[in-house]
């Protein structure tokens, strides 16, 4: 049985035998590493992993720590690990993987230390955690004489802070994001004068040696590291908020239309950090108005991001970054190795695909890849792609040159990632992740690393996983020469595959009750979740607790183009069947964004701005999709045919009747998804177009509406649920009209649908073909396109809401139409993609599941309280969900007649009422009879142009 849920089992690029002591070379022998005792300290798709290869490498005797969110909290949330790892010896639990304080955090890093001493394990794997990237808790296990597989505490020092990154850059002459990222040091400034640091570090019984400073920077810094040493506050995070509201204040002043990102140090994969918006998106009479209005935000928004990595507590490293955002960025990033001594880069991967600082669909990018794109849009004439892929040759080569250089200066030991973002022809360092990260197979993927004997070059072995390579780097270290990369595969595409709605809004809660086996050149990275019941071969259901991130599983593919993979990523998207109880994925959003690509341009460049306007196109289609009438267009449909001839009436009648549910069933399924929607139109925009003259097809409907079965997998297959595919008696109407086709194609010599029409619009037979037998297939050919014709309300949904207007230019941007980008439409368009709860007047639902928060932050006000009036927009609650704070605003004007949930952090389920609730206006209800009426009032607006 294949186990879908092991990478290398699915991949076979990468099943190989790990075990180096195996080999009949001494050299490539003493790089063995079964003398590993890993600690397995994450969890998520890469504790699996990680056991996986552990296990490939002849490293036994690792050990895994669960969280009680694992399994306590959130009941038949177990770690579906526990399902191969039985062995309960090996399984160690804490309350929780990181603490809630610096104290607690400290806590669960000696309690950790005291697991690893007290269970024989030598070395601690922390994969891409936030773990992973503490230095205080690297430092530790290091000190505790433990092996980290992962960056050294210097490295991560050095490189993990992100305002240390940005001095060590700008040190090394790495392009950095134009900002501030000494704000603490400016507090310090603001607070005791820059001749007051000795008074304060005196009054504070802090040890410092300011001699040894080189400037009044490096005295700041000494004196602030001091104090978290010591554990004290010298500053908090009210000096930092107005240190950088002054800040601001300079900034938004001199470009007024731009926004800015703050980011907490420590932060990562979006949290921790905050948009402050642009001046001139404020009213004012002036700009010195407008700036105030703007600026006077950075205070709550320094705390908020605090609040979200809980490094507001006393004696924790408060500095927070502010930055330009660059709107139109692309983000990039490069794999970079080092030991210490060398360092070297392994291409990059885009992942400008992303929402809510969030990724959602990563790629690689390679130089093997980009030169043969070049000369394919060379060899097409598409001049402007050309000159745009040769650019993004040129920054990927610098930007692997700058990745390779900063390693070097943080002394890189291990696997981190070089992230950047690219603005036209220019590149900003960001930051770097001192980490393997969750997108580290689309590397892995198109390279692997040779590491030859200096002394005997016919003497190497190969790896071709970056944790195999992290293993090595921490057992060997200094030892291991400098590798050579080489190429796997040219492109690689990698889906996450998220606990969300339509809209992208996280969705806890959901149970997963089947998951279909992954299929030939799928990669499948789920943590274990697909994993069969070894007696029985039976799925073992799995409940999505929402105690962290949204990520369910990775999916990836490779190709020798990037047309390739979209096409292989397609495949297995339209092929992976996931049902379950109040289940909800972006399986359908990643199906309709692909074949966006595919359709639209698959070397497009879309930057980090793009998902939410796609995302608001697909609410128009779904709005205006819920405005049509699917029965009753096809009956007058069906009506119009009847009254062309009473002596015909009666037939016609029945062959409509026959085919009715042939063709509304899959346009249904594509108004239910409306992502689904999305991509059929963007791979079939040219097929059909509906103007004043009528519809006009450029390829048969007959062929179109059987590929549309394929599209949605409802293919014919014996055995498989009636409900999931076509059924009987329309897949023998479909066969048999396809099959008419092919076999008149054959016959006319033609498959132009255009030139077949001309042909049989004229009574005359053409060669080949008698009278008679013209006369008949002139028949057939109404017979068959009979009610096809609704099918052609795609293309009208599709001009009705300027769907196609979101395209890609010649240079590979992307028109993102002004009105996608209105914040009201885009709110509104999420709404319609996900209704919110049925609810009554008097009281508001929850929007999700999750944790509730009725406060920005302990010690803090609540929002609203019983008697209190709300505007609409209001702050009312905070949910948790998937680790992410959203603040929910009230939906209408009102007053709270009761709060129905009491204390912080208590769990709520989607729909549950939280407030009883007088709204100031009465909401007006529509009858379903009125809604009907509408409907069938937009139908006919279509059917103008067709019966």
């Amino acid at each position: 049985m294949q186990t879908s849920n092991n990478y290398y089992l699915n991949n076979p690029l990468t099943h190989k035998d790990r075990q180096l002591d195996k080999s009949a070379s001494e050299w490539v022998r003493s790089f063995s590493c079964k003398d590993m005792k890993p600690l397995i300290i994450c969890r998520g798709p890469i504790r699996k992993e990680a056991m996986d290869v552990f296990d490939e490498m002849g490293i036994h005797g690792y050990g895994i720590l669960l969280s009680e969110k694992d399994s306590i909290t959130y009941t038949n949330a177990l770690a579906p690990e526990l399902r191969t790892l039985t062995d309960p010896d090996r399984v160690h639990r804490v309350p929780d993987y990181t603490g809630a304080n610096k104290e607690e955090r400290n806590r669960r890093i000696q309690q950790i230390i005291r697991i690893a001493h007290d269970n024989g394990y030598n070395s601690i794997f922390a994969g891409y955690g936030f773990m992973s990237e503490d230095a205080e808790m690297v430092e530790a296990m290091e000190e505790a004489g433990l092996n980290f597989i992962g960056p050294c505490s210097f490295t991560q020092k050095s490189a993990g802070m992100k305002d240390q990154a940005k001095r060590t850059a700008l040190e090394t002459g790495v392009s950095v994001t134009p900002g501030v990222n000494n704000a603490t040091s400016l507090a310090l400034f603001a607070k005791y004068g820059k001749d007051g640091l000795a008074k304060c570090a005196k009054d504070n019984n802090l040890s410092v040696d300011f001699s040894q400073c080189k400037d009044e920077e490096e005295q700041a810094l000494a004196l602030l590291a001091a104090s978290y040493d010591a554990g004290i506050d010298i500053i908090d995070a009210k000096d930092i908020g107005e240190a950088l509201k002054v800040e601001a204040k300079r900034m938004l002043a001199e470009k007024p239309n731009n926004r800015f990102r703050l980011k907490a140090i420590a932060g990562g994969g979006g949290k921790g950090q905050r948009i402050l918006q642009s001046a001139n998106s404020y009213e004012g009479a002036s700009l010195e108005e407008k700036v105030e209005k703007a600026a006077a935000n950075v205070p709550s928004l320094v705390l908020e991001c605090l609040i979200e990595l809980k490094t507001n507590g006393v004696g924790d490293n408060k500095n927070v970054l502010i930055e330009m955002n660059i709107d139109t960025t692309r983000h990039q990033e490069i794999q970079v190795v080092g030991n210490g001594e060398w360092c070297m880069t392994m291409g990059g991967r885009d992942c400008s695909l992303q929402m809510h600082e969030q990724k959602l669909l990563e790629v690689s990018v390679t130089e093997e890849e980009l030169v043969a794109a070049i000369a394919a849009a060379e060899a097409a004439g598409s001049t402007g792609e050309a000159e745009q892929l040769k650019k993004d040759l040129v920054i990927l080569q610098r930007m692997e040159e700058e990745g390779a250089v900063f390693g070097q200066a943080v002394k890189l030991d291990s696997v981190g990632t070089f992230e950047c973002i690219v603005d036209g022809e220019a590149h900003y360092f960001m930051e770097m992740n001192t980490r393997i990260q969750v997108e580290h197979r689309v590397t892995e993927l198109c390279y692997k690393l040779k590491f030859t004997n200096p002394e005997n070059p016919a003497d190497y072995f190969i790896a071709e996983s970056l944790v195999e390579v992290m293993v090595l780097l921490a057992r060997h270290g200094k030892r291991l020469p400098k590798p050579e990369r080489l190429l796997r595969e040219k492109t690689s595409v990698e889906a996450r595959m998220n606990a969300t709605n339509q809209a992208l809004q996280p969705h806890a809660g959901g149970v997963i009750e089947n998951w279909s086996n992954a299929i030939v050149g799928e990669i499948r990275d789920d943590q274990g979740i697909s994993t069969h019941n070894p007696d029985t071969d039976v799925f073992m259901k799995y409940h999505l607790a929402g105690a962290y991130d949204s990520n369910i599983a990775l999916l990836l593919t490779t190709g020798e183009t990037r047309m390739d993979s979209y096409k292989r990523l397609a495949e297995i998207l339209r092929r992976t069947e996931l049902r379950g109880k109040d289940l909800a994925t972006n399986l359908e959003f990643h199906y309709g964004l692909v074949h966006w690509f595919i359709g639209n341009g698959i070397n497009a460049r879309p930057s980090t701005r793009f998902i939410v306007p796609y995302l608001t196109a697909v609410g128009l289609l779904k709005e205006q999709a819920n405005q049509i009438d699917l029965e009753y267009a096809y009956g007058q449909i069906r009506q119009s045919y009847i009254n062309r001839a009473a002596d015909t009436a009666a037939a016609w009648a029945s062959v409509l009747d026959a085919k009715q549910l042939l063709v509304i069933r899959p346009l249904e399924r594509l108004f239910a998804e409306p992502h689904y929607m999305a991509g059929w139109l963007s791979i079939n925009k040219d097929t059909v177009s509906v103007g004043s003259d009528g519809v006009t097809w450029s390829e048969n409907p007959i062929l179109l509406l059987d590929r549309l079965y394929h599209y949605l997998n409802m293919d014919f297959e014996a055995g498989k649920p009636a409900r999931y595919m076509i059924w009987d008696h329309d897949h023998e109407i479909l066969s048999a009209a396809v099959g008419f086709y092919n076999t008149l194609a054959e016959r006319l010599g033609t498959t132009d649908y255009t030139e077949t029409e001309a042909l049989l619009a004229k009574d005359a037979a053409p060669a080949g073909f008698s009278n008679e037998e013209w006369s008949g297939v002139r028949s057939a050919h109404a017979g068959y396109m009979a009610g096809t014709e609704l099918l052609a309300i795609l293309a009208h949904i599709g001009k009705a809401t300027g769907f196609c207007e979101l395209a890609v230019n010649d240079d590979l941007s992307i028109t993102i139409p002004e009105r996608l980008t209105d914040e009201a439409l885009q709110k509104r368009m999420a709404k319609v993609l996900v209704p919110p709860p049925a609810a009554k007047s008097d009281e508001i639902l929850a929007a999700s599941g999750g944790m509730y928060y009725p406060r920005e932050a302990p010690g803090m006000d609540v929002f609203v309280s019983e008697g209190d009036h709300f505007e609409a927009g209001d702050t009312l609650y905070i949910v948790e969900v998937m680790k992410m704070f959203n603040k929910v605003v009230a939906p209408f004007a009102g007053t709270v007649e009761k709060v129905l949930i009491d204390g912080d952090g208590v769990i709520i389920k989607k729909g549950q009422p939280l407030f009883k609730v007088s709204p100031d206006e009465k909401i007006e209800e529509i009858s379903p009879e009125e809604v009907a009426a509408e409907r069938r009032a937009k139908t006919a607006q279509f059917l103008q142009g067709l019966v």
